[in-house]
């Protein structure tokens, strides 16, 4: 009789094939969607945005269920998972102060010449790579 409670225990413990599959193929997707943004050339904030969406969901899937995490307690997540958010809250609280001091530099001092912004293909030389 005890085997038996076992042999069901550690059925229930295993997880399912299946969600590994699924959110490996999701990862690829997320992939593909994330060179998409290269592919179609998307430049400024909109490419920025895109490529830190993808990251970060793409960092959340593979924590969750390659680490396991999504099968822990929540106490267990909430050390994990936290200071991290933390510093993500408080890094973009200084990016936030940064921007205003440079509007205020720009507004006091004049636009920079070093802060025009240029396109990527201005600085790259298509010859420079090849030895």
């Amino acid at each position: 009789m005890s085997e038996q409670v076992l042999d069901r225990e550690a059925l229930e413990a295993q997880h399912p094939i299946g969600i590994y599959l699924k959110v490996w193929i999701l990862l690829f997707v997320l992939s593909a969607f994330s060179y998409m943004v290269d592919y179609f050339d998307f430049q400024g904030m909109i490419r920025w945005t895109l490529i830190i969406i993808f990251m970060l969901l793409k960092a959340g899937f593979i924590i969750a269920v390659f680490m396991h995490v999504m099968w822990e307690r929540m106490a267990l997540i909430s050390a994990i998972l936290g200071p991290p958010v933390v510093l993500l809250v408080l890094i973009g609280l200084m990016a936030s102060e940064a921007d205003y001091v440079f509007g205020t530099r720009v507004d006091h001092l004049g636009q920079p010449a070093a802060a025009e912004r240029i396109h990527v293909s201005d600085v790259h030389v298509e010859g420079a790579a090849e030895h």
